[in-house]
């Protein structure tokens, strides 16, 4: 019997402020161009900068494609590598989106925890995708930077109890092209998708009959 496919769902943002062209959606769909294999359904969404659409979007997404996994990705100025971000943030959102709203309350959700991580080990991807040789570099970070990517990063995490990761990069050309940053994204998220199938084949069921 085939095994049935796994759906994957990777999101990048529209354009904001000086990022006319945004980075992240242009590596999104240079993913989409490359796939994940035969095994996987890859979904790819462009994400409004906004508040309130990723509020409602998120919880949408997992609804719709009850997925394995959920990547967001999006641009940062200050990077000049590709980062795996660890964890999502509750509260701290004082940056207007691009219908010049915020949150009212500066978190995401009410009485949430301040900080969750996601399920899989970013140390450990960061380390076998640089063995990869791919010609970009991976680092981590613990601060995806409290505006809408740490936003949705949260409200994901939240949503799927840390079964979602985020990936910044680096604007286009600032050093890595669209083909450099698709192919990061695809060796990355092939090693979650590894990782997750590793941990998954662990869990103990107790005596089968």
């Amino acid at each position: 019997m085939e095994q049935p496919k796994k759906a994957v769902v990777v999101t990048g943002f529209g354009p904001f402020g000086e990022h006319t062209v945004n980075a992240s959606w242009i590596a999104v769909q240079e993913l989409e161009k490359l796939g994940l294999g035969d095994s996987v359904d890859l979904h790819v969404y462009e994400i409004p900068v906004e508040y309130q659409t990723v509020q409602r979007l998120i919880p949408a997404l997992w609804e719709k494609h009850s997925p394995q996994l959920v990547v967001h990705v999006g641009v940062s100025g200050m990077a000049t590598t590709v980062t795996l971000e660890k964890c999502g943030h509750n509260n701290g959102y004082k940056g207007l989106d691009n219908c010049l709203f915020c949150p009212g309350s500066h978190c995401c959700v009410e009485n949430g925890p301040e900080c969750i991580d996601s399920i899989i080990d970013m140390d450990a991807v960061c380390k076998r995708v640089t063995t990869l040789g791919l010609d970009v570099t991976v680092t981590i970070s613990q601060d995806a930077g409290r505006y809408l990517c740490d936003f949705t990063y949260y409200t994901s995490l939240y949503q799927s109890h840390g079964r979602s990761a985020f990936v910044h990069v680096p604007p286009l050309g600032k050093p890595y092209n669209a083909d450099q940053l698709g192919r990061a994204l695809q060796a990355i998220i092939e090693e979650m998708l590894d990782m997750l199938e590793q941990s998954e084949d662990q869990i103990d069921y107790g005596p089968q009959p």
